[in-house]
């Protein structure tokens, strides 16, 4: 439904990196297309950005949210690119390419060839002290265990443990995979999350073989742009409010509700009825009025809805079924930020940092060797490590008063590196109901979602973390095939 000669009036909820990248695609695509918009962009935050928020403290440059994405994934780079960002680009230090897995206390480098927690190297693998002899040769019996015959979903759990066996499920893969999302492997969807392991299966008979070949292709393919080769994932020198700073100036002729809640969204019935179903009439009246906390109303012909899938339903219930939105659980994280005096620090680091399996027991999930990692955050003289607490199961230490919080992280550093020297200062960041944890049948069930809305909400499309993957490449991808779909319906 379009109105001749007139604006489309589009409203975003939510100006997170979904939203934005949808607001930016939307804005270009209306350019190209000679067509005329009316965006307005609400949040509840006072500023853009959502999870992403970068602070610049004493010379540091400290990630609060997430503080890097995979270079494989070019949506991230062709916004940059266009947003005029790609020499703000940097990568991984080459000298840190070990990243390492705590096992009984202990540190292990995680073996050559490692892909997402599959061996693709068998000699690194046979050698590792991560694994029993028994564990290792129930990881190779991948190699002649027979396919699944059912193309269904399953638990990436179950999956892993179906093909590679326990230990690597848990020792291994849980930690690293879970990681991303927080989650519980044996509750989460394989095609929602890592479909290429499903893929690999059914191509070749065996996860292994699967994973070899697709590391061999990447490689031989070559279609990466130089900035993306120098290592696995990539951010922004002056960290990752890099790219919101520059959406927003991008976006400087959208019209911004900033620390506005929407409180409803009523159906124009009027208008429905005029309209008859039909996205080619043209009618008046807008489809959708949006109430804000304000008492403001504002008038919509289309909705961009990119809010957490607990508060889109919230929103959206009175008008359709959002039992499926209603499914997508969500897990509180935090991470805690310390900074220390070099000299003092007691310790060098010849990797990235490591990852903790829940069999540990700790309150850290991961541990980054921040300086060490990302050569641009840190004085050459300083320390910053960042620590992560809070997965599905074990969300309560994110509740924790800072003091006992900053307790806890350090008596787990101490314990793991033998780290006891004071901070200079501790950052702590909260993300309460943060990471959306895709149930199985996930995909499925965003399609039946989908599709019942295009009868029952017309010019109302749901984007974001919820939907088709949480990294940022991920959201900003679903931002401009949402921009896409709107304005190419």
């Amino acid at each position: 439904m379009r109105r001749i000669g007139k604006p489309d009036r589009i409203v975003i909820i939510g100006g997170g990196i979904s939203g934005l990248s949808s607001a930016f695609y939307l804005q270009r695509e209306a350019e190209r297309q000679g067509r005329e918009l009316e965006l307005t962009i609400v949040d509840s935050a006072p500023v853009f950005g959502g999870k992403i928020n970068t602070l610049q403290r004493d010379g540091f440059v400290i990630e609060k949210g997430p503080d890097s994405f995979l270079a494989r994934k070019l949506a991230i780079i062709d916004l940059a690119t266009e947003l005029g960002l790609e020499k703000e680009l940097t990568t991984t230090n080459p000298g840190a390419k070990k990243t390492y897995i705590l096992h009984e206390r202990k540190l292990f480098p995680m073996p050559a060839g490692l892909v997402l927690g599959i061996p693709t190297e068998i000699a690194p693998f046979v050698k590792t002290g991560l694994l029993s002899w028994g564990g290792k040769l129930r990881a190779l019996m991948d190699l002649v265990i027979p396919v699944r015959k059912e193309e269904t979903d399953e638990s990436l759990g179950g999956f892993l443990e179906r093909r590679v066996g326990n230990q690597v499920m848990r020792r291994i893969a849980e930690p690293l995979l879970a990681g991303i999302y927080a989650g519980d492997l044996k509750k989460l969807s394989l095609l929602a999350t890592f479909p290429q392991f499903a893929a690999s299966e059914r191509k070749h008979g065996s996860l292994i073989r699967g994973m070899q070949h697709n590391r061999r292709a990447t490689a031989a393919a070559g279609a990466l742009p130089a900035v993306a080769k120098g290592g696995t994932f990539l951010t922004f020198k002056g960290g990752l409010s890099t790219l919101v700073q520059a959406l927003d100036q991008a976006l400087s002729k959208a019209d911004r509700r900033l620390g506005t809640k929407v409180t409803a969204i009523h159906r124009n019935d009027e208008h429905h009825a005029s309209a008859g179903g039909s996205n080619n009439e043209t009618v008046e009246g807008a489809r959708y009025e949006i109430v804000l906390d304000s008492g403001e109303k504002l008038q919509a012909d289309r909705i961009v809805m990119t809010a957490p899938a607990y508060n889109a339903a919230d929103l959206l219930e009175p008008l359709a079924d959002c039992s499926e939105l209603r499914a997508v659980n969500y897990v509180s994280v935090a991470n805690v930020v310390m900074a220390f005096e070099k000299s003092t620090f007691g310790l060098d680091f010849d990797g990235s940092g490591f990852v903790v399996p829940r069999s540990e027991g700790l309150r850290i999930t991961a541990c980054t060797w921040t300086s060490n990692k990302w050569l641009h955050t840190s004085p050459d003289d300083k320390v910053l490590l960042r620590c992560y607490v809070g997965r599905s199961g074990d969300e309560d230490c994110v509740k924790l008063p800072d003091a006992e919080l900053t307790k806890a992280v350090r008596r787990d550093i101490e314990e793991t590196m033998g780290i006891k020297a004071e901070p200079n200062f501790v950052e702590i960041t909260r993300l309460p109901k943060s990471m959306p944890q895709y149930p199985v049948g996930h995909v499925t069930n965003m399609k039946r979602l989908r599709e019942r809305f295009e009868q029952e909400l017309p010019g109302v499309w749901i984007t974001g973390a919820a939907f088709d993957g949480v990294g940022l490449p991920d959201c900003i991808r679903q931002g401009k095939e949402a921009a896409q779909a709107i304005l190419n319906p």
